[in-house]
């Protein structure tokens, strides 16, 4: 299989893509799009074959593929499960990913697997901890991993960094690159109350090498506004301003539309990541305006 990357350009900018799902299948293969790549969650592909790993074969021979893991429990107290990684090598070597990511977060312990993201505190502990496993995974996997910024809905008060400080020191530790996920970043900030554009201005964007956009749901803890990462709604406008703000800082980097629950028609879906390539393409071109004046 030849390998395809995100060097490739679409009308002279990085890519936007959108997560794959299989009832989508039929409309992806054979209807226009403009989609650029897409992304998997990589425990779905975890079987050793059958008509999931037919359709990703399909997939992959057409389009960059990106693998968003779910399950490594990069943040969890105890070691890497062995398995997990051993297969998670299994599926990279198969498929060739231009990209392969995972959660600051952790979702195991013991032998159990939970069905969520759990926050870790931002301490020196925490750090060497974090640092280890995704040296574990980079040497087992043999790619290098984006980690990604969490959405939050509590802070520790063992906390002795800021968030930005904890990702860019684990970035520079053990040269892996982050993936800024700015609905999250949107979804922190209202639920903690501070400002999402001074996080954005303080994140260490010279490590990102993709970003996420999603929508958000939003309750109430009693008294103030609480949102959730639910991946069930058009990206909000909020979000597409902070994303325009991170552009500017980093430059147009390969772009992901996530939409993983009340997941609309294909081509709803590819109209959110058209609606990006566009942002993509107009940063690339007021970039390339600047450096000829």
């Amino acid at each position: 299989m030849t390998r395809r990357s995100f060097d490739a350009r679409l009308d002279g900018a990085p890519l936007a893509g959108v997560g794959f799902k299989p009832e989508h299948a039929e409309a992806v293969f054979e209807t226009p799009h403009g989609v650029g790549f897409f992304e998997v969650h990589a425990e779905n592909y975890m079987g050793a074959g059958g008509p999931p790993h037919r359709m990703l074969e399909a997939l992959r021979a057409r389009w960059p593929l990106s693998l968003h893991g779910v399950g490594l429990s990069i943040g969890s107290a105890g070691p890497l499960d062995v398995s997990h990684l051993i297969r998670l090598r299994r599926l990279v070597d198969r498929y060739q990913p231009a990209l392969f990511s995972e959660h600051l977060a952790w979702s195991s312990h013991d032998g159990a697997f939970l069905n969520d993201l759990l926050p870790v505190p931002y301490n020196r502990e925490t750090l060497q901890r974090v640092c280890d496993h995704i040296d574990d995974a980079q040497e087992t996997l043999r790619i290098r991993m984006l980690l990604e910024n969490p959405s939050t809905y509590v802070t520790f008060e063992t906390s002795t960094m800021s968030e930005t400080d904890f990702l860019g020191e684990i970035a520079q530790r053990t040269g892996c690159g982050l993936l800024l996920d700015v609905n999250n970043v949107h979804v922190s900030a209202v639920n903690h109350g501070f400002v999402p554009e001074d996080y954005l201005d303080l994140f260490p964007v010279a490590h990102v090498g993709e970003i996420h956009l999603a929508g958000y749901a939003e309750d109430s803890d009693g008294t103030d506004r609480l949102l959730i990462d639910a991946h069930g709604t058009p990206v909000a406008d909020e979000v597409w301003s902070l994303y325009r703000r991170a552009l500017v800082r980093r430059g147009p980097v390969p772009t992901l539309i996530e939409w993983d629950n009340n997941v609309p028609a294909f081509l709803t879906v590819a109209a959110e990541a058209a609606r990006a390539q566009d942002i993509l393409n107009i940063e690339t071109q007021r970039r390339s305006r600047r450096i000829a004046a």
